[in-house]
């Protein structure tokens, strides 16, 4: 037998059932995304396990101490860039013989690589095994002639950000910049057309809306740096303030 009133008989009664209505779905939908978010630090967990027990190439721990695996890039906030392809500019610089400036259609007739990396935010996060595709720093710098007195390149980026990494991180294979990440063009919060990839090092040192390398042979501090983060940033020494 139904519970539901007769509403022809009783119609006064029509606006109080629906709302009794309305706050049970409410009350199933808000269990369901409960329900469904425990099921996402569940995975979440078991992800930053795995990874705990896995050993890089080099012997270090796959994931950093203090960090926490998520499968997608969560947004860092950031003054975003135009975004869009016609507008880009990358202009390679700085203590080089050659230098020059490329645009979207250019860099993307430049050799390209497409490289497994991990990367690490100095919030806590850490995505893995991502397959990011761009231009290798180390190729551009030497296609400009880069000098022997070069030390650092400064990533430079929209709105003035910059950060500057030491030419031993920003020379390894997967150091890029990049335009596609698992295939797919970055969305604009993560740096739409185009981005730094610095994966060992920690993520802020991967420059979104990217504008510009420009290498120098003494270091100078980037817009976090000078702001109290770690100079150098490496994940596996928990290098997240200075």
């Amino acid at each position: 037998m139904s519970d539901t009133p007769d509403f022809d008989r009783y119609p006064e009664l029509k606006k109080q059932w629906d709302r009794r209505q309305f706050i049970k779905s409410a009350a199933v939908g808000t269990a369901i995304m409960a329900a469904g978010g425990s099921l996402l630090r569940l995975a979440a967990d078991d992800l930053t396990r795995a990874a705990r027990a896995e050993k890089r190439p080099d012997g270090k721990p796959r994931l950093p101490p203090g960090q926490r695996v998520l499968e997608f890039l969560r947004p860092m906030g950031g003054e975003e860039g135009p975004g869009d392809v016609k507008s880009f500019r990358l202009k390679v610089y700085g203590a080089v013989a050659k230098p020059f400036e490329v645009d979207y259609a250019g860099l993307l007739k430049l050799p390209t690589v497409t490289k497994e990396a991990d990367v690490h935010c100095v919030t806590g996060w850490s995505m893995l095994r991502g397959m990011w595709k761009g231009v290798q720093i180390k190729a551009l710098a030497e296609l400009a002639g880069i000098k022997s007195e070069a030390r650092h390149v400064i990533v430079e980026a929209h709105a003035g950000f910059t950060a500057n990494v030491p030419l031993k991180e920003a020379f390894a294979d997967n150091a890029l910049v990049a335009y596609r990440v698992n295939g797919k063009p970055f969305a604009i919060e993560h740096g739409a057309p185009v981005r730094g990839l610095i994966p060992d090092l920690y993520f802020w040192k991967s420059s979104k809306w990217i504008t510009g390398l420009r290498f120098v042979k003494d270091d100078r501090p980037g817009y976090w740096e000078v702001r109290g983060y770690h100079n150098h940033a490496d994940p596996w020494k928990e290098e997240r303030y200075g």
